[in-house]
């Protein structure tokens, strides 16, 4: 099972950004791929980005695509999501947990994916 603790979440204005961060206990993140997964309040958990282990590919949905880009420091067991260009509809609270990428725009989460807390972002004026 892969688990993580997410952090970075917050209150923005349209137009601004958040950087999200998602870190694995112990080697909880070794050779899985990690994705960023969100639920807007009334609506399915979606997976939005997933990352390979290496780092070198990452897949996004069309939604968030050129606005958000996902990266992951190794060595601190860290996955982050840099969050540009917020809109209301990115309000959701933001997951991370591994994943797979199994079409263009389709990332779901693996079979050893763990939820935790997750994190808030809300975007309002």
């Amino acid at each position: 099972q892969v688990q993580a603790v997410e952090s970075g979440g917050g209150f923005v204005e349209p137009g601004g950004s958040l950087r999200l961060s998602c870190t694995g206990s112990g080697a909880a993140f070794d050779g899985y791929a990690i994705g960023w997964f969100r639920q807007a309040a009334g609506r399915e958990r979606e997976g939005i980005s997933c990352i390979t282990w290496s780092g070198d590919t990452a897949w996004y949905v069309d939604s968030v695509k050129g606005r958000f880009t996902t990266s992951r420091d190794k060595a601190a067991n860290t996955v982050y999501l840099q969050m540009n260009s917020l809109k209301s509809e990115d309000t959701a609270m933001y997951y991370c947990a591994a994943c797979v990428s199994v079409a263009p725009g389709v990332i779901l989460p693996s079979s050893v994916a763990q939820w935790g807390q997750g994190t808030q972002v809300t975007v309002s004026s």
